[in-house]
């Protein structure tokens, strides 16, 4: 063999192999979470797809109590298909109607306490974190009521309004929002759209969600500590009931909220089988709860 035979050889081997561990690194990159692509974020406003907003509009419409409570905005879906993070899909049902959602703002404490420790206005100590876990994964309104006392509601709505998440926008019917400590006591501090003191709207939480999975709140490890504070969730109702059903592997990032007939859920899903989705409901219904059970059966068909 000669000398130029063999340097090719090793040359297109050494290539090959530098291939196979660049793909292999793009690949790792879009499985694990939060995703590290460099490529600018386009607003999810922009990604709604006709398909799959229609398949999701015909099948709303086949129960009639479903379609009846839209009707009266009184259900509301959002959800981003993000199988392909460079091609994310999104569709919704009455996405800018805001509704009372009861715990599931939560994860607006959780986002303006990361902003406050990320600007060193929070001292970040082992019963802050204690907290920020507890108010997420078991819903304490002890630990989220001590998180908004050390925040301030200032603090909490400078945030929500921050152009760089505008996650409570006039424009867009409101959305997050949190003006009353979890608790019997303390003074109300409401949003000025509807007048609630914990709102949400299915669009905003469908965002939020789409920045933390591309690590685009706060700071890509302030995203990447928050959606640790998220997994695992320790209540094991509505989404979370069926999810562990259908996808028992699948990892989950989740809060949701309940108060008399408002029922609400919002859930990452990131499975190993391609089952990669966020999911989104807020419901005023007596049965909103057996609603939001059924609603993961039928994004499931959908996608």
């Amino acid at each position: 063999m000669s000398k130029f035979i063999t340097v090719a050889i090793i040359a297109s081997t050494i290539f090959f192999s530098n291939a196979c561990g660049q793909q292999s690194e793009v690949g790792a990159k879009l499985e694990s979470l939060p995703l590290a692509i460099s490529d600018s974020l386009k607003p999810l406003r922009t990604l709604v797809d006709s398909t799959l907003q229609r398949l999701l509009d015909r099948k709303l419409n086949e129960k009639p109590k479903w379609s009846r409570l839209i009707k009266q905005k009184k259900l509301a879906i959002g959800i981003v298909d993000l199988r392909d993070p460079y091609h994310v899909q999104y569709a919704r049902v009455n996405g800018n109607v805001m509704m009372y959602a009861a715990s599931l703002p939560k994860i607006a404490i959780l986002l303006a306490a990361e902003d406050a420790l990320e600007k060193g206005e929070m001292e970040e100590t082992e019963e802050i974190r204690q907290d920020m876990r507890i108010m997420i994964s078991r819903s304490s309104n002890d630990a989220a009521t001590r998180m908004m006392d050390r925040l301030g509601f200032k603090k909490i709505e400078s945030v929500l309004t921050d152009p760089k998440y505008a996650l409570y926008d006039d424009d867009y019917g409101g959305g997050l929002w949190v003006g009353k400590r979890y608790s019997k006591y303390g003074e109300r501090y409401p949003e000025h759209i509807k007048g609630l003191s914990h709102a949400a709207t299915v669009s905003q939480v469908c965002r939020f969600y789409y920045l933390l999975a591309y690590g685009k709140l706060v700071s890509f490890e302030r995203s990447k500590q928050m959606l640790d504070i998220m997994s695992d969730p320790e209540l094991h109702h509505k989404f979370v009931n069926s999810l562990e059903k259908i996808a028992p592997k699948a990892k989950l990032y989740r809060k949701s909220g309940s108060w008399q007939n408002f029922h609400s859920d919002s859930i990452l899903v990131w499975g190993p089988d391609g089952r990669k989705y966020i999911l989104v409901a807020l419901v005023e219904d007596p049965e909103g709860e057996k609603i939001i059970r059924e609603l993961v059966y039928m994004v499931e068909e959908i996608l």
